[in-house]
């Protein structure tokens, strides 16, 4: 990494988060003073054991935190914009437009009743001015792009039909499918076995690559870490012990 560095605007600066518990939780606070930058092109991984926070701090940055976990002090600031008070309305456009996120589990993240295809057709038709032909031709050269197998099968397949690694990389298609500037990665390759999670790993550090974009990468697997981290935040108990 050069020094120079710091002469670029993060992607994402994270600047003293604290996120406070239900008042019946083990602790007070599931994160508190998180201070962390990403950057255009680099991967910064939160690495820590299950508890230490880092699926908070991730939930914060989308705005996706169940209403009872508030964020009580510090600041989300992506490309320059408070995600933290933006509204609603401006949220919904940002999510997709400007940052996806990947989960652990994608048949959460997928709609079992639609086919894979429309999924992404959806997404497309709101965020994009594109014809139905031209998103169809996008959505297919995606999924060959995340080395899906025949990609109009898998645009006519419901999430079921295929694998796991298949449907992790459809989320990764649905997440990249706008170049955001952001992509978080929340624990994507935990349900996977080696082989195809050092593939999916290969993968989001390609797509990261050709479209420069930031990676917030969340595991407790050091072997990911040392496979893809520009910059470390280790988390533990919800502090941070070091970067």
């Amino acid at each position: 990494m050069t020094h120079s560095s710091s002469a670029i605007q993060p992607v994402l600066t994270v600047h003293d988060l604290t996120v406070q518990l239900p008042p019946n939780a083990d602790r007070s606070n599931a994160v508190e003073h998180i201070s962390f930058k990403v950057f255009a092109g680099q991967t910064t991984c939160l690495l820590g054991e299950s508890g230490s926070g880092k699926s908070v701090i991730a939930q914060t940055v989308m705005r996706l935190l169940p209403p009872a976990v508030t964020p009580v002090q510090g600041s989300v600031n992506l490309l320059g914009e408070d995600v933290l008070a933006m509204p609603q309305e401006r949220l919904r456009r940002v999510r997709g437009e400007r940052m996806a996120m990947i989960f652990q589990e994608p048949m959460t993240a997928l709609n079992p009743v639609m086919t894979c295809g429309a999924q992404l057709d959806e997404m497309l038709a709101v965020h994009t001015s594109m014809p139905p032909a031209e998103r169809r031709a996008r959505i297919l050269e995606v999924f060959g792009r995340t080395r899906l197998p025949e990609p109009p099968r898998i645009y006519g397949a419901y999430p079921h039909q295929l694998s796991g690694g298949q449907r992790q990389r459809v989320m990764i298609a649905m997440a990249l499918i706008l170049k955001p500037a952001l992509l978080i990665c929340d624990e994507p390759t935990t349900a996977l076995d080696v082989t195809t999670q050092a593939e999916i790993l290969k993968l989001i550090k390609e797509l990261q690559r050709e479209n420069g974009t930031a990676v917030l990468f969340i595991t407790h697997d050091f072997g990911v870490v040392a496979e893809i981290a520009d910059h470390v935040v280790v988390m533990r108990l919800g502090e941070m012990v070091e970067q």
